[in-house]
């Protein structure tokens, strides 16, 4: 177990995890009105993208040069990290929003928490850790600035705002979540 927790100090999981739980928790208190009408889907989307830019902080260790030498395989290990950000964003919202009136139900959390996952990995494989950050703000930034989505195109570009059994948003979500977590997996993030 004591690799286990030196691998999370490495790759400042306690801080990542503490930023997740604030974005989260700032998001619920902010979407509390008590009208009990339907809730914007942006706020949602907004605490799972702040969680995910959190979390990508840890794809990169301390040394790239160190940790591409090392006598472990790094595949199986990037891939899980990769995923477990998406889950543990997930979860955390789901958490969050238990006690009171549900923000967004569990597909649509799950479905953008992958799919934004997989964004930040890809991030990490091609822009370096630094900026992993990047293209999932960035297409949020598109989604929330994009006119309504009536053709594939739009649909594509504002897949995480779009309801939960819209099939183009769950089939870019996964697409982004399998291409993601391969890129970083068998690249690792870039120096």
């Amino acid at each position: 177990m004591r690799w286990l927790t030196l691998y999370a100090r490495s790759r400042q999981v306690p801080a990542s995890l503490a930023a997740v739980v604030i974005s989260a928790v700032a998001v619920w208190a902010l979407a509390r009105d008590g009208g009990g009408g339907p809730v914007d889907p942006r706020l949602p989307v907004l605490a799972l993208t702040a969680g995910v830019t959190a979390a990508s902080i840890g794809l990169g260790g301390q040394d790239l040069a160190l940790d591409r030498t090392a006598a472990i395989r790094w595949l199986p290990r990037r891939a899980a990290h990769a995923l477990l950000i998406g889950a543990v964003v997930a979860s955390v919202f789901l958490a969050v929003q238990t006690p009171g009136e549900a923000l967004a139900t569990t597909a649509f959390l799950v479905r953008d928490s992958a799919g934004l996952a997989g964004l930040v990995a890809l991030g990490a494989a091609v822009c370096g850790t630094p900026y992993a950050w990047t293209p999932p703000i960035a297409w949020l930034s598109l989604a929330l600035f994009a006119p309504p989505p009536t053709g594939l195109p739009a649909q594509v570009a504002t897949w995480p705002l779009l309801p939960p059994g819209t099939p183009t948003g769950t089939w870019t979500a996964l697409l982004l979540a399998a291409a993601g977590t391969t890129a970083y997996a068998v690249a690792g993030p870039r120096r």
